[in-house]
């Protein structure tokens, strides 16, 4: 299952996303983070792995499912993944590549019960179809 909290700039998305970390990292959680920085480091509990996608050759909605397939292959038990705005942690701003990726995670995310969380700093109004069935 995919979840999409878009909004623009400055309307809490991250918040809430801190809210939603902290909230499903209990012990029997397996919870990833993927942001680019390490500005949430300090609010989210120490049982969330959190990466740094700028750590990581990684560009583009390809390399970033190719890099959620290798953490999800190392670590079988992964039981939700957040990633702090998309379009910065993919270093694309292509809505249609963005809804090609969002296809293909989901399928990822059904296959292995993993929940996903992301960040969309998008009004909820100007997204295409394809991306708003995610919100």
């Amino acid at each position: 299952m995919i979840k999409i909290i878009a909004g623009q700039k400055g309307t809490g998305k991250t918040a809430k996303l801190v809210d939603d970390i902290n909230q499903v990292a209990v012990e029997d959680n397996n919870v990833v983070c993927i942001e680019r920085g390490n500005r949430l480091d300090q609010l989210l509990k120490c049982k969330v792995r959190l990466i740094n996608i700028d750590e990581y050759p990684c560009t583009g909605y390809d390399q970033l499912l190719a890099f959620i397939c290798g953490i999800c292959s190392k670590d079988y038990d992964i039981s939700h993944i957040f990633i702090d705005s998309i379009k910065k942690v993919s270093k694309s701003t292509d809505m249609n590549e963005l809804s090609a990726f969002l296809t293909e995670l989901d399928k990822l995310a059904a296959a292995s019960s993993i929940a996903i969380t992301i960040i969309l700093s998008e009004a909820i109004d100007t997204l295409p179809d394809s991306i708003k069935a995610f919100c």
